[in-house]
């Protein structure tokens, strides 16, 4: 079980994947016709072999629009982790009385999007591929757009004004003993997801994704040319970047 995709939320969806391409030289491989269904546009961009989608709404009324003018701009906005036992993984959602808000059923793909009000801090959705190495929602030719300096997801950071209750919850759906207490993260089998005070008055939110770079410090050099450096961190749509 690991953390298999990161989602960003924008007002606008070209300028954020601009940005992210100009500093990661990332490739887009999809952009989803299906996430009309949520009145979105996105753009979905394979890092290593994970992936970085970016949504955007297209109507008004849309969830991710009020997650927009709850939070007062962009930021992050999902979690999707693909799991080993799709069967096991939901049973453990309906034993904690989390809500189901979306699923899906296909023999290459499974997936559940949580109830983001019970869950806190971003919509948790828990994926199941077959076979395990492909990714469905990246399109038919993903692996042909593998490029840039990021080499896969490390991990994921989510701001809370609680977040140990929300460490707790989110531990309880997802059922893994690698756990750390004191800094309040959950250890997945190469990923991982730490709980932090809200840091900058926006509410909770996806606060930083961290993904392993090569070259961390020529990437950071790079982002400080191009105006992505704020308050010596690397920003760009709303979410810090910490390059390890």
């Amino acid at each position: 079980m690991d953390i298999r995709q990161i989602v960003m939320v924008s007002q606008l969806r070209d300028p954020i994947v601009e940005d992210l391409c100009n500093l990661f030289k990332f490739e887009v491989s999809f952009n989803d016709p299906g996430v009309a269904h949520f009145g979105l546009e996105n753009a979905v961009i394979p890092i290593g072999t994970d992936f970085l989608e970016v949504v955007s709404p297209i109507e008004e009324n849309t969830t991710a629009g009020r997650f927009l003018d709850k939070r007062n701009g962009d930021g992050g906005y999902m979690v999707i982790i693909q799991v080993d036992d799709f069967d096991t993984s939901k049973e453990r959602v309906n034993q904690n009385d989390v809500g189901i808000v979306w699923e899906t059923d296909l023999p290459e793909a499974k997936a559940i999007h949580l109830h983001p009000k019970e869950m806190g801090g971003a919509i948790l959705s828990l994926d199941w591929m077959n076979p395990k190495d492909s990714w469905k929602w990246a399109g038919p030719d993903w692996k042909s757009h593998m490029s840039g300096y990021v080499k896969a997801v490390d991990g994921v950071e989510i701001q809370s004004t609680n977040p140990e209750e929300m460490f707790n919850s989110w531990n309880e759906v997802l059922g893994t003993n690698k756990i750390d207490l004191e800094s309040k993260s959950i250890f997945l089998d190469n990923t991982w997801i730490k709980f932090v005070e809200d840091q900058d008055g926006r509410g909770a939110g996806v606060s930083a994704f961290s993904l392993k770079v090569n070259d961390p410090q020529k990437l950071i050099k790079k982002a400080n040319e191009l105006g992505y450096i704020n308050a010596g961190e690397v920003v760009i749509g709303g979410v810090k970047f910490y390059l390890v």
